[in-house]
């Protein structure tokens, strides 16, 4: 390599390394990982650092922002008197408002759980870059020492072996040192180069999955403003008497204060909440009309307007889908932490998820308990009871009917510690769900459908 070429090819290398810029990767709101912090780029001639008021102020500003989003995005004027329109004309039509909320519930849960895969994808993607870095600062310098020592080579010329004997005998073993050293650092430029690339290529993906992951908060942001306007015109339908809703939750919040199990929680307000009396009262009806009746091979949820469960619970086994989208991070039957087993499913979710009921039944309690948070109780007939627990808000009353796959509840941000989140000891917002049958906790699993259980463990 002549003089000319080592000094073009280390002015080149070091404007690669001292233009890499600085990226700094959109945060998520609830995001605190490491991955999630701006990574300072390679800076070959040591310049002084921003002032760490100023990046910290820019960086918390898109955080506020971000964090904000997917609860106060709102459509444009256009949009929401489009869904104002859609709701007015299912009002009277129960049939049509239930299968609008059941369809609207599934596409907001399928909205949260590909924003949960492409927030996974973003954080390899963050830390592949991060970790592709690293090795470019390390690398950095063993190749500036290098380059170094080339420069100082074409600088200075070879000495005359007349003039200064020793001179010549120290260059020519300089150049056996070299001549070593030059594979190495052809080696190293040929992976830095390869990283190079790389991490260009990190960086487009990242900017393409951050412009998606910003589509689908979007869309998700859609999806619960339609949710929220027809579980109001839901709820509206109802005609239920304030009044009479009014005083039937407060002798519900004084069962709930006095009972000390779930067991006695049910018992209780199914013997002095009328709501309650009324829901197990049609779970008996129900039982009794389905016996004897043939059983449909075709599928049980296919009626909006129906208004009893459209299967028995015993045959709904490998039929019921997940309440939520999320990941299983206890099952039944795990160690509870305090020398017991799990009596039912603890899911992580999304901030705000979606909670849907995952069988047909009438709600038999609605209403905080104890360290569960919002706890709903549902009699789905034949002695059984779903229990979800671990929710920020219930919109559904007690006596109410509610379809499969409707919308009951949705969670809370997790800074509010229930049970549930407390025995996982997770920041996110963790759905405990149980079945009960005659008193006691069963294993919920033989009635949740396969694929279900597959997406909702991500």
């Amino acid at each position: 390599m002549t003089r000319r070429g080592r000094n073009l090819f280390s002015f080149l290398l070091g404007l690669q390394l001292a233009a890499l810029p600085v990226f700094v990767p959109l945060p998520r709101a609830d995001d605190k990982s490491p991955a999630s912090r701006p990574v300072a780029a390679p800076n070959s001639d040591n310049t002084a650092a921003k002032p760490q008021g100023s990046g910290n102020s820019e960086l918390d500003e898109k955080q506020t922002e971000l964090h904000g989003l997917e609860d106060t995005l709102s459509a444009s004027d256009a949009q929401r008197r489009k869904i104002a329109a859609e709701i007015e004309s299912l009002r009277n039509d129960r049939a049509r408002l239930n299968a609008a909320l059941i369809a609207t519930t599934a596409r907001a849960s399928a909205a949260e759980a590909k924003i949960s895969d492409s927030e996974r994808r973003l954080d390899t993607l963050l830390g592949n870059e991060e970790a592709t870095r690293r090795s470019l600062e390390n690398r950095k310098v063993l190749i500036a020492e290098v380059l170094a020592s080339l420069q100082r080579m074409g600088h200075s010329p070879p000495p005359a072996l007349l003039v200064d004997p020793e001179d010549m005998l120290q260059a020519v073993r300089s150049s056996i040192l070299l001549g070593a050293v030059l594979p190495e650092m052809r080696a190293e430029t040929d992976a830095l180069v390869s990283d190079l690339a790389n991490l260009v290529q990190l960086r487009q993906s990242i900017a393409t999955e951050r412009d998606s992951l910003r589509q689908e908060v979007a869309d998700l942001g859609l999806e619960r403003q339609r949710l929220s306007a027809l579980i109001d015109a839901r709820q509206a339908a109802l005609g239920t008497a304030e009044q009479a809703l009014a005083a039937e939750q407060k002798r519900a919040e004084a069962i709930a204060q006095q009972a000390t199990s779930l067991r006695q929680l049910i018992a209780r307000t199914e013997a002095e909440i009328g709501g309650a009396a009324h829901a197990a009262e049609e779970a008996r009806k129900a039982d009794e009309a389905e016996a004897g009746q043939p059983k449909s091979n075709l599928s049980p949820f296919n009626d909006p307007g129906r208004l009893a469960p459209a299967i028995a619970f015993a045959d709904a086994k490998g039929l019921l889908s997940m309440p939520v989208a999320g990941d299983i991070v206890k099952g039944y039957g795990a160690p509870d932490g305090f020398g017991g087993t799990a009596k039912g499913l603890y899911i992580a979710t999304r901030p705000g998820a979606v909670v849907a009921l995952p069988s047909d039944g009438w709600v038999a309690f609605s209403g905080p308990y104890r360290s569960y948070g919002q706890l709903l109780i549902v009699n789905v007939g034949g002695g059984y009871y779903v229990v979800l627990a671990g929710m920020e808000r219930i919109n559904v009353e007690v006596g109410q009917f509610v379809l499969a796959g409707e919308p009951v509840a949705s969670m809370g941000n997790g800074s509010v510690k229930t049970a549930a989140a407390i025995a996982i000891g997770s920041a996110q917002p963790i759905l405990y769900v149980e079945f009960r049958k005659d008193g006691a906790a069963i294993d919920p699993s033989p009635w949740w459908a396969k694929s279900d259980v597959q997406k909702v463990r991500g």
